[in-house]
């Protein structure tokens, strides 16, 4: 009988652990959505970016996290080119903040 009672604990340990370590998992909440959206967001700004015709776009790099912070990093031939680059980020659906790191290198 003591032997069936341990048998029956391990197997049950067995069974649990599994489920432990599921439930132990440290997934940000919401992290499928968050990445959806912080690629909506870029995309938006690159296509609003394009639609503008601006000469410098292929050296203009938009990266979004998840709160809605947007960081602007690359060279632009202006310092107007650089300032509407942030106008048009700022005013993207989903931007709470933008970080200006472009560099004008006039052409």
């Amino acid at each position: 009988m003591k032997i069936s009672k341990l048998a029956s604990l391990v197997i049950v340990g067995a069974l649990v652990t599994p489920l432990a370590s599921f439930a132990a998992d440290n997934k940000p909440e919401g992290s499928t959505r968050t990445w959806v959206k912080d690629s909506v967001v870029t995309t938006k700004i690159k296509a609003q970016l394009a639609a503008d015709k601006m000469s410098t776009l292929s050296t203009v790099n938009v990266d979004t996290d998840a709160n809605g912070w947007v960081q602007l990093t690359g060279k632009v031939a202006s310092q107007a080119e650089k300032d509407r680059a942030e106008t048009i980020a700022k005013a993207t659906e989903g931007v709470k903040s933008v970080d200006n790191k472009l560099t004008v290198t006039p052409k």
